[in-house]
């Protein structure tokens, strides 16, 4: 039986030979292997159940022009293929000793390595990248390149691939393959490594079919710094290719795109993503030095302007910035990124957030968010801001149909996890609001916004004690963010307790002597107290700073009691929620 050389891989046992790339592996892991053991295994693998002499052996091993003391050398070779294999000189499993002979492999070998038909898969992880370089500072660079290989499968409709963030999880794990699988629900793994070398980046990688361990494919690549983007493409490529996923035209071209960049732009770049993700303001302005000196050294690097135009859109929405100063400076980057490349999905989502989050134009938001969704299928923050379009005019059912498919992508992600909660509040599901709201919290019970969320919806079930204790912390996790203030004043006026609603009123004129605070949170704390006419005085107030918040007022439980109002109506509509 000899190994088709249209399918360099064989197995046997628990192990698998890639005779292209010099590779061996145990359960999907490689396993480090001289040069010199594996010209022996591949040799005797060319051959199985024939003896090898050791004649043969020595002089595919060694060029006759080289000196060296063959049977020193041969026996050092084979004890160290014997030590990988953990096999035995006398009771052999896989390689047999043939004295003053040769050797023999004896072990079977599984057809469908040899002839094999690829698994199905239609889902996949990309797992965090092992940082090989020995620098810790480097680890934004690993997470970086872990990113980028994400993103580029995810632009493949017929792919469904795990989102960063619940990828993340499992940075430095040790958990087996077809666990993670499980978990994550993919057919199949990607993992690897990256290394640096000066100007050099080398990628090591490989896709397992996880719940079986079944080795798909491995390769390496080393290009310049300069050549990263052609280098993701290529990886991207190679894998979509070897699961034999159909390929659209346009999302062929997309993940074949690819253009030179200057180095320190990349890495400033990566630098200003690895902020983002932290999602804290302290994070959104080191982000935001970052992208802007990646700008500095490459205007037109789409994804820099995008990334500048996302933390504007969330310091906007957090109250890090006035509406008035973020939004604008947000849309005007989403515009340049779109302009430098029409086809990028974070491009058009961070635009269509600004259109109908700061604009209230509806309409056009919209079309920036489903071109973001056609041009990457699997950008989960595509579909959670249309989550939010759908749910701000009323629209339960296309909400909920948009947190299914970001739970999907990212079931891991807090972001996306909090988001769910957020939207079965509006939707009314208070108990699944609350479920939701508490599986996020056991993620990381320090991540504030879903304790805001939980507070509503108990709130909502008039577990007024419950909802305290849970703005309670959330007060505590936000470090007294004024968002977090002002729904602890309204549950403290709506269960009765007007001192404690006073002093969260209090809190937050005294923050307003030191940033921005949006009208619409002393709204909500005069709603809690019954005062409909201030509360609608100062949600006029807020209409007039184009507060993000308003966005909510359609479906915000908390104004009820306002909507037979005709001042409600005149701001519905001029907002774009009237109907």
């Amino acid at each position: 039986m000899q190994p088709s050389p249209s399918s360099p891989r064989v197995r046997f046992g628990a192990f698998e030979l890639n005779l292209q790339s010099g590779e061996l592996f145990k359960h999907g892991r490689r396993i480090k292997l001289q040069t010199q053991s594996f010209l022996i295994l591949a040799s005797l693998l060319e051959r199985p159940g024939e003896v090898l002499t050791r004649d043969e052996l020595c002089q595919r091993l060694w060029p006759s022009d080289v000196f060296v003391d063959f049977e020193v050398g041969l026996n050092a070779a084979i004890n160290r293929l014997r030590d990988v294999l953990d096999d035995s000189p006398e009771k052999p499993r896989f390689i047999e000793t043939l004295p003053r002979r040769g050797y023999r492999f004896i072990a079977p070998l599984q057809q469908e390595s040899l002839e094999r038909i690829p698994p199905r898969v239609r889902s996949l992880a990309v797992l965090p990248l092992e940082n090989l370089t020995g620098d810790a500072a480097q680890e934004y660079f690993a997470d970086g390149m872990t990113d980028a290989l994400i993103t580029r499968l995810a632009q493949i409709g017929a792919l469904r691939v795990i989102s960063r963030t619940s990828a993340m999880h499992y940075k430095g794990t040790h958990k087996k393959l077809p666990e993670i699988a499980s978990e994550l629900n993919v057919d199949a793994v990607v993992e690897g490594s990256f290394a640096r070398s000066g100007s050099q980046v080398r990628i090591n990688a490989q896709l397992v079919h996880a719940r079986t361990d079944q080795h798909l494919w491995a390769r390496q690549y080393e290009r310049e710094l300069t050549d990263i983007l052609v280098l993701q493409a290529d990886v991207a490529g190679a894998i979509a290719d070897e699961i034999r996923i159909t390929l659209t035209p346009q999302e062929r071209t997309r993940l074949a795109s690819a253009r030179t960049i200057e180095p320190e732009a990349y890495e400033d770049y990566l630098r200003g993503r690895f902020y983002w993700n932290k999602r804290t303001p302290e994070g959104l302005k080191k982000s935001l030095e970052y992208y802007r000196s990646s700008l500095e050294r490459d205007p037109s690097y789409a994804l820099a302007h995008a990334g500048l135009a996302e933390c504007y859109n969330m310091m906007g929405y957090w109250g890090v910035l006035s509406p008035q100063e973020a939004y604008p400076l947000a849309r005007s980057e989403a515009r340049a990124a779109v302009e430098f490349d029409e086809s990028s999905a974070e491009a058009h989502t961070a635009l269509g957030w600004t259109l109908f989050a700061y604009d209230w134009n509806w309409p056009e938001a919209k079309k920036e968010l489903d071109r973001a969704v056609r041009s990457n299928p699997g950008y989960a923050t595509a579909r959670q801001w249309l989550s939010h379009y759908w749910i701000y005019l009323g629209r339960k059912r296309e909400s909920l149909d948009c947190v299914k498919h970001t739970l999907e992508l990212d079931p891991l992600s807090l972001v996306m996890n909090s988001n769910a909660a957020f939207m079965y509040f509006f939707a009314r599901d208070f108990d699944a609001a609350v479920e939701r709201a508490r599986k996020t919290i056991e993620l990381d019970p320090h991540f504030a916004p879903p304790y805001l969320c939980l507070g509503q919806a108990l709130e909502q079930k008039a577990l007024f004690p419950e909802a305290i204790q849970a703005f309670d912390r959330g007060v505590v996790h936000s470090e007294r963010a004024p968002f977090m203030l002002a729904a602890l004043g309204h549950a403290y006026a709506a269960s009765g307790n007007r001192s404690a609603a006073l002093a969260s009123l209090k809190d937050l004129e005294e923050l307003s002597l030191r940033r921005y605070i949006s009208p619409y949170y002393f709204a909500v704390l005069s709603a809690g107290s019954g005062e409909a006419e201030n509360s609608l005085t100062w949600l006029e107030h807020a209409l007039e700073d184009r507060s993000t918040w308003l966005t909510w007022l359609k479906v915000d439980p908390r104004f009820d009691a306002l909507r037979g109002q005709p001042r409600l109506q005149a701001l519905l509509c001029k907002i774009g929620l009237s109907s």
